[in-house]
């Protein structure tokens, strides 16, 4: 099948290529001509683990392209796919403009039967709206006579970062929405070579899908946080309760380690987003309140932790690690380690970090607020303290007899419970976890 993929951010460069590696060829549009040029190079514009390698595997194979003119490449699709960004406005409602923008274009130039999928996360009537433009664009460029054979479906993505190129190829579900059998049909056949249970549903149903799931898998998140929170008060520990609670099939396992919050490009603007769409029905979500309240206060509630040790932080050289969201990717949106690192420099704190694969992003954000090493224990030189943000697992790879001896004070605020099993009191540490102390 010919698909095109409108966006070559981290869903449409990711779906792209896994669409491609299941044997149809694939046009990647983004308007940006500087990322269009390096991924034609060869070079994807993000990390992700396996995608430089899979980018060189499919074009060899002259399955994919890249291109900024959609009106080259869109007269042989049976599928456009629209993959861009929906970042949260102030308001906290998803901004849909960049969506509407491809919806006109496209309406602009297709001139035959095709399926239009919305792959960006969109509130619930999105899709329908997309298809009205496309539509009344098809209408003003005078093929008012095909707009029949044309309509959309919803296949919301469900991707980690870290692990997105085998989340892609083996999910744990496939959401299809849409009102149309031939739609269903079609992308029945687009993934036909996945083997993962179908949900096959109303476009509306597909559109509220991604935004349940993100909400409930944070609410997990801000449930362990505060159980953190209380384990420290009452002197329990949070690693055996989350792994008790853990193994009630009930429950699960996944998100229940507790930390610094959630971050990263899809839970802040979400969560957001499907407490404003309550909102514009009327309905008060209090437990969504809640669970964006308690994941903005666990950031403070661990920069007190620090201050309550080391007193007045002026002039007090902090050591972070990490920077990124979390570990295995470069990815700095909304991520807390940033938020806690501006916050300490607010208060006069001295910050030099580390980060193996965020610093470059990272400089762009805080570049006049802290310093950056090369390595993990060059961050530590004459610390008061070392505050672990992500959990990259070369963290616990690192010699801490080095790193205390490096330090000036050999005192470590864990923000992800990612070093609590080392036993580093034998070190010669003091070690603060998240309801934790090791």
């Amino acid at each position: 099948m010919n698909i095109v993929v409108i966006g070559t951010g981290y869903v449409g460069l990711v779906s792209g290529l896994g669409y491609a590696k299941l044997g149809h060829r694939v046009a990647c549009v983004d308007r940006d001509a500087a990322k269009i040029g390096q991924l034609d190079l060869g070079e994807p514009t993000f990390f992700e683990p396996g995608l430089y390698e899979l980018l060189q595997e499919m074009q060899a194979a002259s399955r994919i392209i890249f291109t900024t003119d959609l009106s080259s490449v869109i007269s042989g699709a049976d599928i456009v796919m629209i993959a861009v960004g929906t970042p949260a406005k102030v308001s906290g409602e998803a901004d849909l403009s960049a969506v509407f923008g491809v919806a006109d274009e496209v309406g602009k130039y297709l001139d035959h039967e095709a399926v239009i999928v919305v792959k960006s996360t969109v509130p619930v009537g999105t899709n329908r709206q997309v298809l009205g433009r496309v539509r009344a664009g098809m209408n003003l460029a005078g093929r008012g006579d095909l707009v029949d054979l044309v309509n959309v479906a919803s296949v919301p993505e469900f991707l980690a970062e870290g692990t997105a190129l085998h989340d892609f190829l083996n999910p744990t579900r496939i959401v299809i929405g849409a009102d149309d059998t031939l739609a269903f049909t079609l992308l029945e056949r687009l993934h036909a070579d996945i083997n993962a249970p179908r949900v096959l549903t109303s476009i509306e149903n597909a559109e509220l899908s991604k935004y349940a799931a993100n909400a409930f898998l944070a609410t997990k998140i801000s449930f362990i946080n505060e159980i953190a929170n209380l384990a420290d008060l009452v002197g329990a520990d949070v690693t055996e309760i989350a792994r008790s609670i853990g193994l009630d099939p009930r429950i699960g396992s996944h998100f229940l380690r507790p930390g610094v919050g959630y971050g990263g490009s899809c839970f802040p603007k979400d969560i957001s987003a499907l407490h404003q769409i309550a909102g514009h029905y009327g309905y008060e979500f209090k437990l969504l309140s809640s669970v964006i309240e308690v994941n903005n206060h666990q950031r403070e509630i661990f920069v007190r932790r620090v201050e309550e040790y080391l007193g007045n932080l002026k002039g007090r050289t902090l050591a972070v690690w990490g920077l990124s969201y979390k570990g295995g990717t470069d990815d700095i949106r909304e991520s807390a380690a940033i938020d806690i690192v501006q916050r300490l420099f607010a208060r006069g704190a001295e910050i030099v970090a580390y980060d193996p694969l965020a610093v470059e992003k990272s400089k762009a954000v805080l570049s006049d607020q802290i310093t950056f090493t090369s390595t993990a224990v060059d961050a530590v030189e004459g610390a008061d303290a070392l505050l672990v943000l992500t959990d990259w697992p070369e963290f616990r790879e690192v010699s801490f007899e080095t790193v205390c001896s490096r330090m000036l004070s050999p005192v470590i605020f864990d923000g992800r419970n990612l070093l609590a099993d080392l036993k580093l009191k034998d070190h010669g540490f003091v070690y603060y976890g998240v309801g934790t102390r090791g």
